[in-house]
């Protein structure tokens, strides 16, 4: 639920709004029962809240349908639910399941995939493609997480911090000092 909530919010958002919406919602069958309009109520401050709750109520239903409300653990049958993609899924193997799929590829990923001279793609499968390539498969979820952070505190999309970056030395985007 947290992981279709991020689309196009904050992880300090969905925090707040996933905190009282697992209090009222409990199983996969709650969620798909919910009524539209009170489940775009819940969920209304992490934006795009109608089409989300459409997405939630929809993958609830085919979980308590077709997955006795459980989650799967396998990539093919995650990314047959509605509102879960490849990004999705990946979230959810390797951070619930322990699964070494893929990498998450975010705006984060993206950005510093290409800044690092990673990958020259823009196509998020492609720049998955190209980190699969050069990072160690049981490596890939935490990659994810170290590039995110890295990317949230130090490689910021406006104001990279390239004088204080540990890989700096390593970075061909990095603008040090004459």
């Amino acid at each position: 639920m947290a992981t279709v909530l991020s689309a196009q919010c904050t992880d300090e958002r969905v925090n707040i709004v996933t905190k009282s919406l697992f209090k009222k919602y409990h199983t996969a069958s709650d969620y798909a029962a919910a009524p539209p309009g009170e489940l775009e109520e819940d969920i209304k401050s992490t934006g795009f809240y109608r089409n989300k709750a459409k997405a939630l109520r929809a993958c609830c239903a085919e979980l308590a349908a077709q997955h006795e409300g459980e989650v799967p653990s396998d990539m093919a049958a995650l990314v047959r639910l509605p509102g879960i993609g490849r990004k999705t899924a990946n979230v959810i193997l390797g951070n619930a399941f322990g699964v070494e799929e893929g990498i998450v590829v975010d705006t984060h990923v993206r950005r510093l995939a290409g800044r690092l001279g990673l990958s020259r793609h823009s196509d998020p499968d492609k720049i998955e493609q190209d980190l699969l390539r050069v990072v160690p498969r049981g490596d890939w979820t935490l990659f994810s997480h170290l590039l995110i952070l890295h990317g949230r505190r130090i490689c910021s999309a406006r104001a990279p911090k390239c004088p204080v970056c540990p890989v700096n030395d390593l970075c061909p985007s990095a603008k040090l000092p004459a």
